[in-house]
C-alpha cells in the first residue's frame, strides 16, 4: 500500500464492541419519534389456497386502531418485489406480490397489516379480521424431474408445473469426457432446508415527511442502496425523497438483509396515515417468512481416468425455492452448479440447474448460498469414487486440486444471464498439507472406522474455495477533519463483520495516520451518492479500494494546500505518513495543514472476483446407539490473499464452522404434507450452543494475494461454513463404515444418524 503504518496484519481489536457491550447501540426498536404508530401483520395460515372472504372492518373499529390495508387498498395492481440479482424478465411471474393478492403461496404469507397505537392493539384487531381461505392441494417437495400437475397443484395458472426456470451450467465437451472415461458413478444427494438465525429478528420503522414528500427507512441492512432503489420505484418516488439509515443490526448472515414485503407496506402505511410507522417481527414470523436457504437436491455423474483424473462431471440439480422468487432467490441455484467444480480441475461440466417453486417460505442467500450444497455434493462424491478406485482420498483431490501455474482457471459459464468468472491465485496443494499437518492426519489414520470406549471414529478432509468481491462496484468518501482526523464513508454496510475495524486499518495505513484519527460511516444512503452493501464477501476488497483511490486522489490536494498555506510551489513535495515534504526539506504534519472539510469521493470499479480458498479436516466420534455426532477435533486452513486483521478473520472463520456444523447436525426447517412448519420455534428448530464445538481449530495464512484488486485482498466471511457438510458427511461414513452407512443427505441429526445405522442392521 506504499504506507510504513502497519494496522494491516495487526490483531486491533473491533472498535464496535465497547459500544454494543455496555448496551449503547441503537438497534431499530430503540428508536421511538413523536406520533409513532405500531404494525401487525395477518399471515396466512394455509400453505396454498384462494382467499374466499376477507373482512377487515371489526379490526378497523377497535379503538386504537388506525388503519388496516389489504390488497384492495393496493391499487389497480399489488406491487410485486423485483428479483435484484440476475434478474430476467422470465422471472417477473414469479415475484412475491406486497400483499396476498386472492390467492396465498405458504403459511406466513401476508395478507393484511393492521397499523395502531400499541403492539397489543395492533395484534388484538388481528384477532377481529374475517378470513375464510379455500385450501388447494399443498406442493412442499421438489425433484428432478417434475411432470404434469394438475391444474390446481401450479402455483402459478399459467404454469402446467412448478418450475420457474432452469439454468445451464456449461465447461468443455462433457459428452467427450464421458466417451473417454474408464470409471464413471452417479449418486444422488440431497441438502436440507434451514437458514440463518438472527439474534435480532427484522424491524422497519417509516417516516413520511410531507412537505417534502421525502420517506426515511431506518433499519436497513446489508444492501441499503439497492433496497432504496426497490422503494422508491414501487412508491413512485425518486430515488433522491428516499433514504435508508443503517442502524446497528443483531446479525444478517445474508437472508436478513433482503427487500421483503414488509419493506414496502410500513413505509405505505405511515405515507397514507402521515405518522411514523414501525413493525418488529416476532420469532414465529422470522420462522415462517424469513428467506430460509438450501433445500436442493442433486443427481451427480463423474468421468474418470482409472488413475483418478477427472474427465467431467454431469447432471441435474433442483433447488427448491418455495413460493416465490426473492430478490436474491436465483442465486443459490446458480452456484450450486457453478461452484461445483470447486477448487478441482474438472474439464468438462454439463449440470442443469433447476429452479423449483413449492407451497414453502421463499428463499435467498445464506451464507455460502449454493457453495455449500455444492461443496457437500462434490466431497462426498470424491470419497465414493477414491474407494471405488482403490485411491486415497487425500491423494484422489491433490491429483485434481488446480495449481497456480493454471490461474487464472475457469470456471463453467451459467446461462442465460452468463457471470464468467475464473479462480485468480492460490497453492492448493500446500495449504492442503498445511492442514493435513495441524490435523495429525497421518497419525490418526489407524482410528478410522475403530470403536474406542464405545464411539465409533472417523477422519475426513475436504477443500474449498469462496467467492467474493461481487461488482459492479463501490463507493467511498474520505473528509478531511480539524485535528488531523479523517472521516471515511463506505456503501458497505456493517452486518457484524468488523466493518468499521477493518476499514479503518486499511485507511489509516493508507493515509500514515494513527487509527484513532479514522472513523468509519457506513452503509446510510445519506453518506454518499451511490452504494451497494455488503454480500458475497465484498466489503473489505470493495470498500478498502474504493478508500485506496479516494486516497490517492486526496493526497495530491493535501500537497497542494500545504504549499500554499507556506506560498511556496507544490513542485518536489509529497505526501508521506500524514506529512507533506516540501522541495526545500520543511514538514508539515496533517494537523497544521488548513484542510478541513477538503473531500473526495471515489468509485472502485470491479468485474473480478476473488477466490480465498483452503482446506478442512474433521473428526468425528459417534455413540451408534443414540445417532449422536460429537466433534473430537475441527482444523481449518484459508488463504485470504491478505490478512487485515488476524482476530476478526479468526472470528469469522470460527463463527461460520460453528454456524456449518449446526446446520449440518441440528437446524432443520420440517415441513408436513400440508405445508405447515413443523419446527418453527427454538423448541423444535435445534442451534449449537457455546459448549457444542469446543475443539475447533482455525488458521488463516497469506501466501497468495489476489491479482484483481490493488490490495491484494480477498473476500473471507463465508469460507468457513461451505466444506462442513461434505467433510462431516465423510467423516460420519468413514466412522460408520463397518456398518455399510453411506451418507447422501443432510441433515446428520441424532435420529437421521441411528436411523441410518439401524436400517443397515436390519
Amino acid at each position: 500500500m506504499g504506507q510504513t503504518n502497519k494496522y494491516v496484519g495487526t490483531r486491533v481489536e473491533r472498535i464496535e464492541d465497547l459500544r454494543l457491550l455496555r448496551g449503547k447501540g441503537e438497534f431499530v426498536d430503540d428508536i421511538h419519534p413523536k406520533g409513532l404508530l405500531h404494525a401487525a401483520v395477518l399471515r396466512s395460515p394455509v400453505a396454498h389456497g384462494t382467499i374466499d372472504h376477507l373482512d377487515v372492518s371489526a379490526a378497523r373499529a377497535l379503538s386504537g386502531v388506525h388503519a388496516v390495508y389489504t390488497a384492495s387498498d393496493m391499487g389497480d395492481t399489488v406491487p410485486t418485489v423485483p428479483v435484484r440479482l440476475f434478474p430476467l424478465p422470465e422471472h417477473i411471474e414469479f415475484q412475491q406480490p406486497v400483499i396476498a393478492d386472492r390467492k396465498v403461496r405458504f403459511v406466513g404469507e401476508a395478507i393484511a397489516i393492521v397499523i395502531a397505537d400499541t403492539p397489543a392493539v395492533a395484534e388484538d384487531a388481528l384477532e377481529l379480521i374475517e378470513l375464510d381461505i379455500a385450501p388447494l392441494p399443498a406442493i412442499v417437495t421438489s425433484d428432478i424431474q417434475i411432470g404434469q400437475l394438475e391444474d390446481e397443484s401450479c402455483l402459478f395458472s399459467s404454469r402446467s408445473n412448478n418450475r420457474a426456470i432452469s439454468y445451464n451450467v456449461e465447461k468443455g465437451d462433457a459428452a467427450e469426457g464421458f466417451a473417454r472415461a474408464e470409471y464413471t458413478r452417479r449418486e444422488r444427494f440431497y441438502v436440507h432446508r434451514h437458514t440463518g438465525i438472527t439474534m435480532e429478528t427484522r424491524g422497519i420503522l417509516a417516516q413520511w415527511d410531507e412537505s417534502t414528500q421525502h420517506m426515511t427507512v431506518s433499519g436497513a441492512s446489508k444492501v441499503p442502496f439497492p433496497n432504496r432503489r426497490i422503494l422508491a420505484k414501487l412508491m413512485n418516488l425518486p430515488e433522491t425523497q428516499v433514504d435508508m439509515i443503517e442502524g446497528d443490526a443483531g446479525g444478517s448472515f445474508g437472508m436478513r438483509g433482503e427487500f421483503f414485503p414488509e419493506d414496502f407496506l410500513v413505509p405505505f402505511a405511515a405515507r397514507a396515515l402521515n405518522r411514523p410507522v414501525k413493525w418488529i417481527e416476532d420469532r414465529r414470523e422470522h420462522f415462517l417468512s424469513i428467506s430460509h436457504a438450501r433445500d436442493v437436491l442433486c443427481e451427480i455423474e463423474i468421468a474418470c481416468l482409472k488413475d483418478g483424473t477427472i474427465l467431467a462431471a454431469r447432471g441435474e440439480v433442483s433447488t427448491n425455492v418455495g413460493a416465490y422468487l426473492r430478490t436474491a432467490g436465483v442465486i443459490s441455484p446458480r452456484n450450486v452448479g457453478q461452484f461445483f467444480s470447486g477448487p478441482y480441475r474438472i474439464p468438462s461440466i454439463d449440470i442443469k440447474a433447476h429452479v423449483d417453486l413449492s407451497n414453502k417460505a421463499p428463499s435467498g442467500t445464506y451464507r455460502g448460498p449454493g457453495r455449500y450444497e455444492a461443496d457437500f455434493f462434490r466431497e462426498r462424491l470424491f470419497d465414493l469414487v477414491a474407494a471405488d478406485l482403490e485411491i486415497d482420498p487425500v491423494e484422489f483431490r491433490k491429483r485434481n486440486l488446480v495449481s497456480d501455474a493454471e490461474m487464472p482457471y475457469s470456471m463453467a459459464t451459467v446461462s442465460p444471464s452468463p457471470n464468467p468468472t475464473a479462480l485468480d491465485s492460490g497453492e492448493y496443494i500446500r495449504v492442503m498439507d498445511m492442514c493435513l499437518e495441524k490435523a495429525g492426519w497421518a497419525e490418526k489414520q489407524h482410528l478410522q472406522g475403530k470403536c474406542v470406549d464405545g464411539r465409533y471414529h472417523g477422519l475426513a478432509v475436504g477443500c474449498f474455495i469462496e467467492g467474493g468481491a461481487a461488482g459492479p462496484s463501490e463507493n467511498a468518501k474520505i473528509v478531511v477533519l480539524p485535528a488531523g482526523r479523517l472521516a471515511v464513508y463506505v456503501g458497505s454496510s456493517t452486518v457484524g463483520q468488523g466493518t468499521e475495524t477493518v476499514l479503518g486499518q486499511i485507511a489509516a495505513d493508507i493515509m500514515g495516520i494513527s487509527f484513532d484519527k479514522i472513523e468509519i460511516f457506513h452503509g446510510s444512503t445519506t453518506y454518499l451518492k451511490e452504494g451497494w452493501g455488503s454480500y458475497h464477501s465484498r466489503s473489505t476488497v470493495m470498500s478498502g479500494s474504493a478508500i485506496l483511490l479516494c486516497a490517492e486522489d486526496l493526497k495530491p490536494m493535501i500537497v497542494e494546500a500545504a504549499a500554499r498555506s507556506l506560498g511556496v510551489s507544490a513542485d518536489g513535495a509529497s505526501y508521506i505518513d500524514g506529512r507533506v515534504r516540501l522541495a526545500d526539506g520543511r514538514e508539515l504534519a496533517l494537523d497544521d495543514i488548513p484542510v478541513n472539510g477538503l473531500s473526495v469521493e471515489r468509485t472502485f470499479y470491479n468485474s473480478k472476483h476473488t477466490f480465498s480458498y483452503g482446506t478442512h479436516v474433521a473428526h468425528v466420534a459417534i455413540d451408534v446407539d443414540t445417532g449422536k455426532v460429537d466433534i473430537v477435533d475441527y482444523v481449518s486452513f484459508e488463504d485470504p490473499g491478505v490478512i487485515v486483521n488476524p482476530l476478526t478473520l479468526h472470528g469469522q472463520a470460527v463463527g461460520a464452522i460453528v454456524q456449518g456444523l449446526g446446520g449440518t447436525l441440528l437446524e432443520n426447517l420440517v415441513y408436513n404434507d400440508e405445508g405447515q412448519m413443523l419446527t418453527a420455534s427454538f423448541a423444535d428448530y435445534l442451534m449449537p450452543l457455546a459448549s457444542d464445538f469446543p475443539n475447533i481449530r482455525s488458521f488463516c495464512v497469506a501466501i497468495k494475494p489476489s491479482p484483481n484488486n490493488p490490495l491484494g485482498i480477498k473476500g473471507a466471511g463465508e469460507g468457513g461454513i461451505i466444506p462442513v457438510g461434505g467433510l462431516i458427511a465423510n467423516a460420519t461414513s468413514n466412522a460408520l463404515r463397518d456398518f455399510n452407512v453411506q451418507i447422501r443427505e443432510l441433515p446428520l441429526s441424532p435420529d437421521a444418524v441411528w436411523r441410518a445405522v439401524n436400517g443397515s442392521r436390519a
